[in-house]
């Protein structure tokens, strides 16, 4: 015999509401008092109801379902922030739709055209690439859309990243104040404004201590090529003292590469900075200093406007940009006088 599935009716018998307030308490961004909110909750688990999405998303002509872009996850940032986009998309209603698409323009837009396919309320694209034909036509389409860790040249686009080049200028300094002299940089993709903004930041902060430079290499925010980078930085005679990572991801590697494959000792013989702060770079193995990208502001964020545009039809100014501080652990050397000398 088919079970017999509980109804909103009776949801609302048993928490002693109307109808019509169950219905507010399942559909996103309804305001219902909290106490009604805490009985028409109850009644349903005790009910085992379930509310009916197909019904409300014919009712409100949205499918309460968001999409979100990646290029990999190996990079450790985007689990964490992809978890987080999750959650929070979940408490106000939202699922998650996940696409995957490699850094080539034409591969995230052919993604994307799936996607309108799917009639999903809102896009966040964390892949780096996306074409300025793409970004035209989802605006003509009025298609809600975020970049999330992603900025573009066209500064009025709706994104959510950290303030990369202020990190970069940050890390700069911080190693020239430690004595530093020969500091290379482990570059992210020079294609992508991430990797660029932290590059002229890190240019920028060597030169106010009148440095320029050891090297800079564009490993691509990729492991296996900042571990190559950093052996081949170490084959001359004239060998970096010091060296800023792009990304926590590539960070590991060169801390890696030092200890294991070159046999040097970190910091005494050479200081690394990364970026990111994933939840590896506390572990005792790393002890990484580096820039914190603050997920959890920067997920909240990416939420809220995304949100906004979705269900009050309110877009934006363009990018904005969160402060990324320094987090010093054991893996560089730290100037006298810190934190007084480098601001």
């Amino acid at each position: 015999m088919a079970e017999t599935r509980s109804t909103a009716a009776q949801v609302a018998r048993r928490a002693g509401v109307s109808q019509p307030t169950v219905s507010r308490v399942f559909t996103p961004g309804s305001r219902v008092s909290p106490d009604k909110v805490k009985r028409v909750h109850e009644a349903a688990r005790e009910l085992g109801y379930r509310p009916n999405t197909l019904a409300r998303s014919l009712n409100t002509g949205r499918s309460y379902t968001v999409a979100i872009v990646l290029a990999y996850l190996k990079n450790p940032f985007y689990p964490e922030a992809l978890q987080k986009l999750s959650e929070r998309f979940s408490e106000r209603g939202y699922h998650v739709m996940v696409f995957f698409a490699a850094n080539l323009a034409e591969e995230v837009d052919g993604v994307v055209e799936g996607l309108l396919a799917h009639q999903v309320d809102g896009i966040i694209l964390a892949s780096t690439s996306m074409s300025n034909h793409l970004t035209t036509r989802l605006q003509e389409l009025n298609m809600p859309f975020v970049l999330f860790n992603r900025g573009q040249e066209n500064r009025s686009l709706p994104s959510v990243t950290s303030a990369n080049y202020d990190g970069g200028r940050m890390a700069g300094r911080f190693l020239a104040a430690g004595g530093h002299k020969r500091i290379a940089h482990i570059a992210g993709w020079q294609k992508s404004i991430n990797g660029r903004d932290r590059q002229n930041g890190f240019v920028d902060g060597l030169a106010e201590y009148g440095l320029t430079p050891f090297a800079i290499v564009d490993s691509h925010f990729r492991r296996n090529m900042a571990s190559n980078a950093t052996l081949d930085m170490f084959k001359g005679p004239d060998v970096p003292d010091a060296i800023f990572a792009s990304n926590d991801h590539m960070a590991f590697a060169v801390l890696e590469t030092l200890r294991c494959d070159l046999g040097l000792r970190v910091p005494e013989d050479v200081s690394v900075v990364g970026y990111d702060d994933v939840p590896m770079a506390a572990w005792k193995t790393y002890d990484l200093t580096t820039l914190r990208q603050p997920v959890n502001r920067m997920v909240d964020e990416t939420v809220s406007m995304l949100l906004d545009m979705v269900e009050n039809g309110i877009y934006p100014d363009g990018r904005l940009e969160i402060d990324s501080p320094l987090i010093v652990r054991g893996s560089a050397r730290v100037p006298e006088g810190w934190p007084d000398v480098v601001v």
